[in-house]
């Protein structure tokens, strides 16, 4: 069977490039979108070495990838893991993948190589990138917007407190900077995180819970502070409500549960449970909350936020009173896209 006959007259209709190449690594026939690819007219290709359509940096290596397929000869595609280059009759390269296949004809056995033009392809991906970018560039500028403005709120509040000398009031003023500045935290580790979707609450622990102690006077070595998220990320529209809890039940145990220079622990733990559900709990070894204390009718504003809150999550709330207190919160897990 004669090489043309083999081919056939749909060999140039055939829309991918389409290289024909002999045992010697010779150029036996192109389709037309073969030539228009490369940049050459019709028929110019035929008689030259396949090499002249390799970059001229990967020429040395070439013969020996075309041996060892003639040796093997299986289809398969060239170069996998690697980006392959073809190289124009004018000298421009551009981004190839390319399947070689055996072929056998009255001519003897050759190879059919059939390349695909991936310039079209690899600009749609950078634009991809680029824009991947921009929406990257512009969600770290609302996270620090959000979290500047949070932080102009808190030193309003702080200026306000200058003007204050009833301490109810000014207790409430503190809780009110201290739920800001949770807030604004949350922004501030997704501004600093790679990953604008979650936020990395051992992180954003590492930076409350020292704060919050500052805040409320607590002497260094009194109280001590233990955590563990357990590398658990949370979408921001979970995280800010999560944020918030910890806020409240850390300054309730700090406020409340070491009266007297009492010493002891807080303890925040935040885990997933491997079933779509995430526990947080905040325990402390503190006083015990007395038995008469009906905590659902309790007029503490912290309690009451912490009760909607964990509706907002769509979560169940659990108290243990005693030995030691501790809150604790169980609610799903969301799965953002």
């Amino acid at each position: 069977m004669q090489l043309d006959d083999y081919l056939g007259k749909a060999f140039d209709r055939i829309p991918v490039a389409m290289v024909v190449v002999n045992q010697q690594g010779l150029i036996t026939r192109t389709n037309r979108l073969a030539d228009t690819t490369f940049g050459y007219a019709t028929a110019e290709l035929l008689g030259q070495p396949v090499e002249v359509l390799v970059p001229e940096r990967f020429r040395h290596h070439h013969p020996s990838y075309r041996q060892g397929f003639q040796k093997n000869a299986t289809a398969r595609p060239m170069g996998a893991g690697r980006d392959l280059s073809g190289l124009r009759k004018d000298g421009s390269e551009f981004p190839v993948e390319i399947g070689i296949n055996p072929v056998e004809t009255g001519e003897g056995p050759m190879t059919l190589s059939v390349i695909l033009d991936l310039s079209e392809r690899k600009q749609h991906e950078q634009r991809m990138q680029e824009a991947l970018r921009e929406k990257e560039l512009l969600l770290e500028e609302v996270h620090h917007r959000v979290k500047n403005n949070l932080q102009v709120i808190h030193s309003l509040l702080d200026l306000q407190m200058l003007k204050l000398r009833d301490p109810e009031l000014l207790a409430m003023l503190r809780d009110s900077q201290n739920r800001i500045r949770s807030m604004s935290m949350i922004h501030q580790t997704l501004y600093q995180s790679h990953d604008f979707a979650r936020v990395d609450f051992q992180q954003f622990l590492g930076d409350l819970l020292p704060s919050l102690m500052d805040s409320y006077g607590t002497q260094a070595g009194r109280v001590a502070m233990e955590v563990d998220a357990h590398q658990v990320r949370l979408p921001i529209n979970e995280a800010i409500p999560c944020g918030l809890i910890v806020n409240e039940l850390v300054s309730n145990a700090l406020k409340h549960g070491f009266p007297a220079q009492r010493q002891g622990v807080i303890r925040v733990d935040l885990r997933h449970d491997g079933q779509g559900q995430v526990e947080l709990s905040i325990g402390n070894d503190g006083v015990d909350i007395p038995a008469d204390q009906d905590l659902q009718r309790t007029g503490s504003l912290g309690l009451q936020l912490v009760r909607l809150l964990a509706r907002q999550l769509n979560g169940g709330l659990h108290i243990r009173r005693e030995s030691p207190v501790c809150f604790t919160l169980r609610f799903p897990m969301e799965h953002p896209s």
